[in-house]
């Protein structure tokens, strides 16, 4: 199927906060229960609609084990969106957050938009790290936010989808040149065909 844009993806976090279930929602409808650690990068793909636009998402599911960082850290290269995954029940993994978004960022373009998701809502009984703490976590960071299931299928797709819709509208307003690979972004063969209709930033410096 054609499409508008291409938006890569990666997902970041501790290791069993569900990043792997996460993608497996998104891309397959399903839940697996017992999911193999992930080694070193998984890959998932799949097409939504924007302003009547299709967009592909190709999504890399990283490994959260330190053996693996050096191996994450050049999937930031090349990324638009980011999912900064942790646990509700687990405030180790909300503690980390801190390292994960500092090695994004220095790792990665500077507009990347960051999606933070607090996964396992379905867990209400084991909640060990509140919502309001979420949403300060990310309001402090220059966040998005939202709580997901990766079992229930909650907010799963809300998070993909606005993470997608945050990077359309930097594309429409001038922070991300779509020729430019280097941004994360690859124009389909739907955009190329009207890219006049999109007002392309004053610098279009091409990546070396």
């Amino acid at each position: 199927m054609s499409y508008a844009y291409l938006f890569k993806y990666i997902i970041i976090g501790d290791t069993g906060v569900g990043k792997s279930c996460l993608l497996l929602q998104f891309t397959d409808k399903r839940f697996q229960p017992v999911h193999d650690l992930t080694i070193g990068v998984e890959f998932g793909a799949r097409m939504i609609s924007i302003d009547n636009r299709q967009m592909k998402l190709q999504i890399w599911d990283t490994a959260g084990q330190e053996s693996f960082r050096s191996i994450t850290r050049s999937y930031y290269r090349g990324a638009a969106g980011a999912l900064l995954v942790y646990d509700i029940t687990r405030r180790d993994t909300f503690n980390h957050l801190t390292r994960w978004l500092e090695e994004a960022r220095q790792n990665s373009n500077s507009n990347m938009v960051i999606m933070l998701i607090g996964n396992k809502s379905d867990l209400t009984s084991r909640r060990a790290v509140t919502t309001k703490e979420g949403e300060q976590f990310a309001e402090e960071n220059g966040l998005i936010f939202l709580e997901t299931s990766a079992k229930m299928a909650t907010n799963v797709e809300t998070a993909f989808i606005k993470t997608a819709a945050k990077i359309y509208d930097n594309i429409l307003s001038g922070v991300y040149d779509p020729t430019n690979e280097a941004h994360g972004i690859k124009l389909g063969p739907a955009a190329s065909l009207n890219y006049n209709n999109v007002a392309p930033p004053a610098d279009k410096s091409s990546c070396c």
